[in-house]
Order: structure tokens, then C-alpha cells, then sequence
């Protein structure tokens, strides 16, 4: 399995990140996206794929758009280097906390979106309680042939349709799918099916059923796709097999 957006790099995994990552690989988690929030956890996001094997993206969160440098191009060049780097973010909107003012969270995500169109390279978005604004600048910035992932996706069967029709873009689903009250992300799944998604943790946030109340891992990532692979009504090797070529795609991992 591909854990495509997990943060083992976040201190939450200082004292054991090792054996957070010998886990998910005797797990079958055999590659990891740690995801870079703002230019020094992007930097600690690569110096922990380098250390354990795994992959980084580097990016400026919605959060900590206030503080982005003014030349984003300029200041993740070094980043796009490495080929470790295989995306730009996270990124996009969060009017849910607004930690950052709305206007530079769009001028933040345009500058990143710019980067991505002149870079060739895919997109891990976030988006929180900004729908429209969101989707409004997607309708502006977005190209043919770009690529990119709703992280954590929570919204509707109606949402689902249009980043997944109108943009090509995938759905990251974690571990909120096995949550008792996430009965409208189920029915989005149900609506889009396999076709267009990808699994994720977010950890060390959003531990799936039934490790709730415990730190998240990569090593749980199985347990999201066991959930989806029950509302599909397809074998678990199907879905993990499926989602995977997902994830090789959008991060050209072939």
C-alpha cells in the first residue's frame, strides 16, 4: 500500500519514528508521502525521507500562509531538485480555523498553483469550509493535464463530482471513513467508487476505528481501505491495488 499523505516527520514521532516506519512497511505500507506545511517542516519533511525511505512534499498550509515567503517559486526551487519531492503542499483554504487572513490563504494557494502548472508537478490540496472560494480559483488557475489530490476529503457525493469530472482530480481517503458520523462521505464514496481515489492517514491526526483516542500511524492506512473496500463491495487486494495505481500515477512513481 501507498500511505499517500501521512506527517511522520511531525514531533509526534521524535521518540520512535523508526519503528513507525518499520510497522507500516510489516504492515504492507510499502511507501509513505510525509507532507510538508510551511518552508522548515518542508525541510524536515525531505531530511525524514531521506533518512527512512520515503517520499516528501513540500508546501506552504493554508494555516501559515501569513508567513510565506514572498517568492514561493524561488524559496521551494531547492525542494523540486530532489527527487524525493514528488508534490507541491499542502495547500488551499481553511476558513474553518482562519490562523491566516483569507486574502493571503488565496494569494498563498494561487502562488503554489503556479508553481505546480510551471513545475509539472501534482498537488496535494486542503481545503476546509472554503468550498467555493476554492473551487472558484480552481476554475482560474487549474490546466489540462495538471494533477492533484483532495487530502482528507469529508465533503459530498455533489462535491466529489466536481473536483473528480471537472478537474481529474483524485479524493485522498483516510481515516474520518470508519468515523460513526461520516455518513456523507460514504455516500460520496459510494457515488465516485474506486475510480478516483487514493488512501491516507494524515498522521499523527484522524486515527480510524477502531484505534481511535491513539495516535495515527501509517501502519493504519489499511484499515481506511478496508472500510472503503465494504461499501464498494470489492476485495480488499482489489481496492489496495486499484488506489495504488492512483498514487503511482500522481506522483509518476513508475
Amino acid at each position: 500500500m501507498i500511505d499517500s499523505h501521512a506527517h511522520i516527520h511531525d514531533k509526534a514521532f521524535d521518540e520512535d519514528r523508526a519503528e513507525v516506519v518499520a510497522r507500516a512497511r510489516a504492515a504492507g505500507v510499502g511507501q509513505i508521502v510525509t507532507v510538508g506545511c510551511d518552508l522548515a517542516d518542508s525541510q524536515r519533511a525531505l531530511d525524514a525521507a531521506r533518512t527512512y525511505g520515503t517520499l516528501a512534499s513540500v508546501g506552504i498550509h493554508p494555516h501559515e500562509a501569513i508567513d510565506a515567503p514572498d517568492d514561493i517559486a524561488a524559496a521551494f526551487a531547492p525542494f523540486l531538485a530532489d527527487p524525493r519531492v514528488v508534490a507541491i503542499g499542502e495547500t488551499g483554504l481553511d476558513y474553518y480555523y482562519d490562523h491566516s487572513p483569507r486574502d493571503a490563504q488565496r494569494r498563498v494557494l494561487r502562488a503554489q498553483l503556479a508553481l505546480a502548472r510551471e513545475s509539472d508537478t501534482p498537488v496535494i490540496f486542503h481545503q476546509r469550509d472554503a468550498y467555493d472560494d476554492f473551487l472558484a480559483i480552481l476554475r482560474e488557475e487549474w490546466r489540462p493535464g495538471m494533477r492533484g489530490v483532495i487530502h482528507c476529503f469529508t465533503g459530498d457525493a455533489a462535491q466529489a463530482g466536481t473536483y473528480v469530472r471537472d478537474f481529474g482530480l483524485l479524493l485522498g481517503i483516510g481515516g474520518v471513513v470508519t468515523f460513526k458520523s461520516a455518513e456523507g462521505l460514504r455516500d460520496a464514496v459510494r457515488a465516485v467508487g474506486l475510480a478516483p481515489l487514493v488512501f491516507e492517514t494524515d498522521c499523527p491526526y484522524l486515527t480510524p476505528v477502531p484505534n481511535r483516542g491513539k495516535r495515527n500511524e501509517p501502519a493504519y492506512v489499511t484499515l481506511a481501505a478496508q472500510r472503503v473496500a465494504e461499501l464498494l463491495g470489492v476485495t480488499l487486494d482489489d481496492a489496495i491495488a486499484h488506489t495504488d495505481r492512483n498514487a503511482r500515477a500522481l506522483f509518476r512513481l513508475d
